[in-house]
């Protein structure tokens, strides 16, 4: 046994870092273990999305009976907190606390953030269930504050912690780092949703409860890990230095390439096209397809599980020399697919097409997202890191805040219309209100084809001339 185990730990050392993903972003200064302590942050804010966007819209929706409107205008809520995100980025390269950090302080903010909406959400559902006391508003006001309060924590956390990643590693393996930053996040909401669906497979209020609760506690723990030893101390600037530029004029001088403009409204577009469907896709199997909560739960994992094939496939392939812009497109592509594929669903009542379309969501939203990362990087200095990724984030968060939004309102309003007839008789039936905003979704990512095709041309390498192909990235050239 002896022999064995230690023929299998020659063999693990002798693995090149192509053979183990993200192994090459490890120095002497910044080891893999440390990489991966920072990266627990991550873990926590996918299971918090996971939360939120995943098993509490479908049991409000489903179980509690709470209209679709109002559930996604509450998930929603973390949108009025989502253009702060530039301005946490630029406050996170200026500041400097009494012990000498500058992102710390905004990772821990972010953290009791997060705990402190988990620890009120139980509390509202207590009420919504019917079982606490009150009346059924303070519920409601319940819940809205305890979202709101946990999307300002991830926010707030994941821009801080983005930035920390981004300057404790070398320039050459930072985007390595960031992506594998969101892997992690999608390691954390697939884990996560097994785990719930697993939890709450006989389902009760209670023990929903003890899930948040529990969930409360898991991210205060990982957070605190994460950030154990991690930013250097004591950088102080001098005291003669010139003051560095306000916000307004950073966001100017980033706004100021042209091409930053045109990659912000393609992340918009494309958000939003891979978002709307983040309250509805639950809903949809429970409701037409007529799954268990359990079962829907795990609908959260197959679209984790699309996006870490994506961000592995991103890292290596950008690790190539390959232009973000065009993997963008490419996320953008297979989105239109994977909606394509949704909307035979209602159709056919085919659960493997439902899973097929769910993957290639997170296929396509991975790449995508991983493409525009990247790309924003590249438009940050050394001075505006946080900036720039901040930016990014308040883009996609907005967007994402308004599309779940529309798509909830939009659900509901063409459904309550099929329902009536008013639509005719050949779209009678609640499946025809999830239908549109599929369809909405695919053409939304076609524009974004289009807005990000220039882009795409324009970063062509040099070394490529000949490469005349014709593809929807270069569309229009």
């Amino acid at each position: 046994m002896l022999a064995v185990t230690e023929k299998l730990r020659q063999r693990l050392s002798a693995l090149g870092p192509g053979a183990l993903p993200f192994a090459d972003v490890a120095d002497s200064e910044l080891s893999l273990q440390r990489i991966f302590r920072l990266s627990l942050f991550q873990v926590s804010v996918g299971m918090a999305l996971v939360l939120i966007t995943g098993t509490l819209n479908r049991v409000m929706i489903v179980e509690l009976g709470v209209s679709a409107w109002f559930v996604s205008l509450m998930v929603a809520l973390p949108v009025v907190f989502a253009p702060l995100r530039a301005l946490i980025g630029y406050r996170s390269d200026t500041h400097e606390s009494a012990f000498g950090w500058r992102r710390v302080p905004f990772i821990w903010i972010g953290t009791t953030l997060q705990y402190g909406g988990l620890a009120i959400l139980p509390f509202a559902l207590l009420i919504l269930s019917g079982t606490g006391q009150g009346p059924i508003i303070f519920g409601q006001l319940g819940a809205g504050l305890a979202i709101l309060l946990i999307g300002a924590g991830l926010h707030t956390t994941q821009t801080a912690g983005l930035a920390l990643a981004s300057d404790l590693a070398r320039p050459e393996v930072r985007p390595r780092v960031v992506a594998l930053l969101f892997v992690m996040l999608l390691i954390g909401m697939f884990f996560s949703a097994l785990l719930f669906g697993w939890l709450l497979t006989d389902f009760t209020p209670l023990t929903l409860i003890r899930v948040i609760q529990s969930a409360a506690v898991i991210t205060l723990c990982l957070n605190v890990v994460a950030l154990w030893k991690q930013e250097p101390r004591g950088r102080r600037r001098p005291v003669e230095a010139a003051p560095g530029p306000t916000f307004r004029a950073g966001l100017t001088e980033l706004m100021h390439n042209p091409r930053a403009k045109r990659l912000l409204i393609a992340v918009a577009l494309g958000t939003a096209g891979f978002t709307m469907q983040d309250i509805l896709l639950e809903p949809f199997g429970g409701e037409i397809l007529g799954l268990t909560v359990s079962a829907t739960t795990g609908l959260t994992a197959l679209l984790a599980g699309g996006m870490l094939i994506a961000f592995a496939a991103a890292a290596r392939y950008l690790a190539r020399g390959m232009d973000p812009h065009r993997l963008a497109a490419y996320g953008a592509l297979i989105g239109v697919v994977a909606f394509a594929v949704i909307g035979f669903v209602s159709a056919f009542k085919l659960l493997a097409l439902f899973a097929l379309g769910v993957v290639l969501i997170g296929v396509g939203g991975g790449l995508f997202a991983m493409g525009t990362l990247t790309a924003a990087m590249a438009l940050s200095r050394e001075h505006n890191r946080g900036l720039a990724l901040g930016a990014w984030g308040a883009v996609q968060a907005t967007a994402t805040g308004v599309a779940i939004a529309v798509g909830g309102i939009l659900r509901d309003v063409v459904s309550a219309l099929a329902v009536s007839g008013t639509l005719g008789a050949g779209l009678t039936g609640p499946a025809t209100g999830y239908a549109v905003v599929y369809h909405l979704e695919w053409i939304l990512l076609f524009i974004t084809l289009v807005v990000i095709g220039p882009l795409a041309a324009f970063s062509r390498r040099p070394d490529t001339p000949g490469d005349r192909r014709f593809g929807l990235a270069e569309f229009p050239s």
